[in-house]
């Protein structure tokens, strides 16, 4: 009995080990699909806009990247994903996103 709980601790951890952090600029298509909410059409805009170029940040990735926004970015962050090594900061990425010429509208 107390081996089983032993190889269920070492599967749980070997399976959390495997789901660590993914890096938008480094993973394969088969590195998104395995992120909980992304899948086989989201990895694949995802690595067609970083053909392009690489991201720079997460305002970067939701601006160039269709269907991802602030609430899926801060999914996609809790699940593992960062932008170069970092997790999503909805409150500061969120203002950094918003396009700069919207803010000197609304300042008239």
């Amino acid at each position: 009995m107390f081996k089983k709980v032993l190889a269920s601790l070492a599967f749980a951890a070997v399976s959390m080990a495997a789901s660590a952090a993914v890096e938008v600029n480094k993973g394969s298509v088969a590195d998104f699909d395995g992120l909980p909410g992304v899948g086989p059409a989201l990895s694949k805009r995802i690595v067609d806009a970083r053909q392009q170029s690489q991201f720079k940040d997460w305002p970067d990735l939701m601006a160039r990247v269709k269907g991802v926004k602030q609430k899926s970015a801060a999914k996609l962050s809790a699940a593992g994903l960062t932008v170069n090594g970092k997790p999503f900061d909805g409150a500061a990425d969120a203002s950094a996103a918003k396009k700069p010429g919207a803010a000197k509208k609304s300042a008239h």
